[in-house]
């Protein structure tokens, strides 16, 4: 290590213990509370993004971390549904077979294969007849779809409760544009993000060297853009749970 990298890497060190630190700060939350501040469940609207094949179980881009999340998603969306909640949308890669975004990602999600399709846990709830699946064929969730304004169809709404993958892609940009959408307009909306339900992939520097492309620390961006989620207004919980 250089000596500019190390003075580089001392420096950073306070930082990096806060980071490390903040997990422990971030209260577990329980259904009842939050229906309490939201008016009800209609007032709830529960988001998944990319809980796909592509992603947790197959192709090119899926991720044994993120495979990892769909248990919690489940869990989450079952106690939702029990407490009352009917708002569920399902932002999901569908990507044609041209798409601009494989020049910086290999394919994945291609419209009409089952990589785009919702993992099987979420497809097979006995509630999913409701769910609404929003195609969308770039990290946004928002950039040329109709999520903003399915969202501002309920006008009873205010809480929006974000998860999903990956933290630092379209979990992130759901989140942060949602909570941007709610500051420009004046909305009543939080935006929750329980971190048990989101996740990133990781690839170490010699894997991505041996590949020609980027490494990914995924420990490392999973906790900086969580940071940068909570520093932008959006409130992020250690897990969302039922009353005992």
């Amino acid at each position: 290590m250089s000596d500019g990298l190390s003075a580089f890497v001392a420096g950073r060190v306070p930082f990096l213990e806060y980071l490390e630190e903040l997990p422990s700060t971030w209260p577990e939350s329980c259904w009842s509370a939050l229906l309490a501040e939201s008016g009800g469940p209609q007032g709830v609207a529960v988001l998944g993004v990319d809980l796909v094949e592509g992603f947790c179980r197959q192709g090119a881009l899926s991720s044994p971390r993120v495979g990892d999340i769909v248990a919690p998603a489940v869990r989450i969306l079952s106690q939702a549904y029990q407490a009352g909640v009917r708002h569920f949308l399902f932002p999901c890669d569908q990507h044609p077979s041209d798409s601009r975004e494989f020049g910086a990602y290999p394919p994945h999600c291609l419209a009409g294969t089952t990589e785009a399709e919702l993992v099987g846990e979420i497809r097979d709830l006995p509630f999913a007849a409701g769910f609404q699946v929003v195609p969308k064929a770039s990290v946004s969730s928002f950039v040329e779809t109709d999520l903003q304004e399915r969202l501002l169809a309920l006008p009873e709404l205010r809480t929006l409760v974000v998860l999903g993958d990956v933290t630092d892609l379209c979990l992130y940009q759901l989140a942060l544009t949602a909570r941007f959408l709610a500051n420009a307009r004046n909305l009543p909306w939080q935006v929750v993000v329980p971190a048990s339900a989101v996740a990133t992939y990781d690839l170490d520097v010699p894997t991505a060297r041996s590949l020609g492309v980027m490494p990914h620390d995924g420990d490392l961006l999973q906790a900086l853009f969580l940071y940068h989620l909570q520093l932008n207004g959006i409130r992020v919980v250690r897990d969302l749970v039922s009353p005992g």
